[in-house]
């Protein structure tokens, strides 16, 4: 089993900055990639950034300039630097892995809540 341990959600006013950790453990294989996703009360989850092998990453559009994610390879971490934040910005964020066994799958974290205050 691939378990995914985040840490570093909580509540922090408006303009301020966290960072997220996300850790994999357990029968890793070949891993594709790790990203973040949030979901807001009421919302779909949506994705936040991703990174993947070789270091191509992706990120929603409208969170570019202020979130940055960065994984750690030694450590099968992934890293999500959050600035300037915003009210809107804040959901549950969770974790999510890919990697190939024989097909690819995916795993997920249990979440993080994040919470901005105006």
């Amino acid at each position: 089993q691939v378990q995914l341990a985040e840490s570093g959600g909580g509540l922090v006013q408006a303009g301020g900055s966290l960072r997220l950790s996300c850790a994999a453990s357990g029968r890793l294989f070949s891993i594709n990639g790790m990203g973040w996703y949030r979901q807001a009360p009421g919302k779909q989850r949506e994705l936040v950034a991703a990174i993947f092998s070789g270091g191509t990453t992706n990120y929603a559009d409208s969170l570019k300039g202020r979130f940055t994610i960065s994984r750690d390879n030694a450590k099968n971490t992934v890293f999500l630097q959050m600035n300037n934040l915003k009210p809107e910005d804040t959901a549950v964020y969770y974790c999510k892995l890919w990697m190939t066994r024989v097909v690819v799958e995916e795993y997920w974290g249990q979440g993080t809540q994040v919470t901005v205050s105006s």
